[in-house]
């Protein structure tokens, strides 16, 4: 059964690892990864990157992206988010910090997000609006 539009926008604000698909080059199959992202009722998708990713490269040229995210229990639900890229804008540590602590345990997220700050790279924040969507809730086996 499909899920209501309130079903499925609460069902993406929770912190699920998502995989992200987006085109790829002529000849290759879409790059589809696995990937934090932030995500709140009625908003704009969210997720973080590095600045000269490959990732990153693929969604400015294709101007969109989709997230999948799934659970199998305690049933087997799935939303499917795709739309157009809003914005590209240079990562803050607010934006790194906000993002982990969505993720990880509270004792967790300084170590991280200071290490992350100094070793990943220059990161980017990409936002989508969700202009398609595609859920389901098949129940328990």
């Amino acid at each position: 059964m499909a899920l209501t539009r309130e079903e499925r926008e609460q069902f993406l604000a929770q912190p699920h690892i998502a995989a992200l698909a987006v085109d790829a080059e002529d000849g290759r199959a879409p790059l589809t990864v696995p990937i934090w992202y932030q995500y709140a009722p009625g908003g704009d998708v969210w997720i973080m990157t590095g600045r000269d990713s490959r990732k990153n490269r693929l969604i400015g040229t294709a101007g969109r992206f989709s997230l999948l995210v799934d659970v199998l229990e305690p049933t087997i639900r799935y939303v499917s988010v795709e739309g157009p890229v809003l914005d590209t804008a240079p990562a803050t540590i607010e934006r790194l910090r906000e993002l982990s602590a969505r993720y990880l345990p509270a004792d967790k997220v300084d170590g991280y997000v200071d290490f992350a700050w100094k070793n990943h790279g220059e990161q980017v924040v990409v936002r989508m609006r969700p202009e398609r969507w595609v859920s389901s809730d098949l129940g328990s086996l």
